[in-house]
């Protein structure tokens, strides 16, 4: 049982670019509704590449924020939950103990992980640094994606409760290591590709990688435009 922390935010203009982004989050004051796409009142700017079902909820352990203020400095930003755009703020899960596939109850709400966060350009500009994003992908300090399995709502004071874990050996951070360290690891990629509480788009990945050969070229998502 570990207590957290829920954060909402609206759409808004990023400073520095021509582009609007809901990365800003803030604590909830009273209960919220968890739907199928996430918390209610919750925005993502592009849907393109940010929410939906399989990215309904955005978790992000506050264990992290030290190892940031030692990396980037003591950043006002770093002084409380939501600066990575979360909508779960906790200490004590991280991804070296937190699995894909993992049930979790939230409030009256149960919740699965389903896939690591891809960290994006935007990071860049919310952080003022301009490999932020690259710099997230590379610690392993990413976060994570969670799916709704049952509606329902939570609130200030609730916790997260493991329930089941139907895939203990595939942590997030095997995952991360799978996608950005040992990347063409043919043995390894054909589990992913066949794993069934992934996100059907890492999934995919792993099936690109085994016909291709080839990793993916992730400097749009990282660098983007201003």
């Amino acid at each position: 049982m570990t207590a957290v922390i829920l954060l909402t935010g609206p759409a808004a203009m990023l400073a520095g670019t021509r582009h609007q982004s809901a990365i800003a989050k803030t604590p909830v004051t009273a209960p919220v509704a968890i739907e199928v796409e996430g918390i209610a009142g919750d925005e993502q700017a592009d849907r393109r590449v940010h929410g939906g079902q399989e990215k309904a909820l955005h978790h992000y352990p506050r264990d992290h924020y030290p190892a940031w203020q030692d990396e980037i400095g003591a950043l006002d930003l770093l002084n409380a939950p939501g600066a990575f755009g979360e909508n779960i703020s906790s200490s004590g899960l991280t991804e070296k103990s937190v699995a894909v596939g993992d049930i979790f109850r939230l409030g009256t709400a149960l919740i699965q992980v389903s896939q690591g966060r891809q960290p994006c350009w935007k990071l860049n500009h919310r952080f003022g640094v301009a490999d932020m994003a690259l710099r997230v992908q590379g610690s392993g300090r990413s976060g994570w994606y969670y799916r709704v399995l049952e509606t329902g709502s939570a609130g200030p004071g609730d916790t997260l409760t493991l329930i089941e874990r139907p895939a203990p050996d595939w942590t997030l951070h095997r995952l991360w290591q799978m996608m950005y360290v040992d990347r063409m690891n043919i043995e390894a990629l054909s589990q992913m590709a066949a794993l069934d509480v992934l996100a059907e788009g890492w999934k995919r990945y792993a099936r690109r990688r085994l016909e291709s050969g080839r990793v993916e070229d992730w400097s749009k998502r990282l660098e983007g435009s201003s």
